[in-house]
């Protein structure tokens, strides 16, 4: 049951997730609140993850979904039910797109996926924001909104975004010194 369970979260989210990685989160935010596989820390943790790793980021997740929730064929499963709905939709729109590719129906549905995908990823990147610049549990707990900002996370966020602008460094450089400075301020 596993199996399927991970077969069909999966597929759903290959099927409506358009934009790429960031456009699964909002889906994976709603695995995680039907089936507790996995916390909203983690999705953070993957995102981080899976953006320094090779390989798209919806393959990484799902193979870290499948394969923490049952093992091997669960990440091969999960992996499966993701690219699928992919391959069918490739195989069916290449049949159709190249006969209707001038009909102004076929251009108004991808001026309407591209809005869709777009607000897919921007609400991601305001998740991601949320979790790394906020302390919403502490502010809930407490109620003072000292406790809402991450400050230490703020500033490195503005630096490290300044820092970007203004070199021409490869994003692995800025992965990496993120992932040192991470370590260390931890010690």
């Amino acid at each position: 049951m596993i199996y399927f369970q991970l077969f069909w979260e999966f597929f759903k989210t290959g099927l409506f997730a358009i934009g790429g990685g960031l456009a699964t989160l909002p889906f994976l935010y709603e695995i995680q609140a039907k089936t507790g596989w996995y916390t909203i820390n983690d999705i953070s943790n993957l995102v981080a993850v899976s953006e320094s790793t090779p390989g798209p980021m919806g393959i990484n997740m799902a193979t870290y979904t499948g394969f923490t929730t049952a093992g091997i064929p669960g990440g091969l499963i999960a992996v499966g039910g993701l690219v699928l709905p992919s391959i069918i939709i490739i195989i069916l729109v290449s049949n159709i797109l190249d006969k209707f590719k001038t009909n102004k129906y076929v251009q108004y549905a991808m001026y309407g996926l591209r809005a869709a995908s777009v607000a897919l990823i921007t609400v991601a990147c305001l998740r991601v924001a949320q979790l790394a610049f906020l302390h919403m549990d502490l502010f809930q707990e407490t109620g003072l909104v000292k406790d809402l900002f991450n400050p230490v996370a703020i500033i490195f966020g503005v630096l490290l975004f300044i820092i970007y602008k203004k070199t021409d460094k490869h994003p692995i450089f800025y992965i990496i010194a993120s992932a040192v400075i991470g370590i260390a301020l931890a010690m």
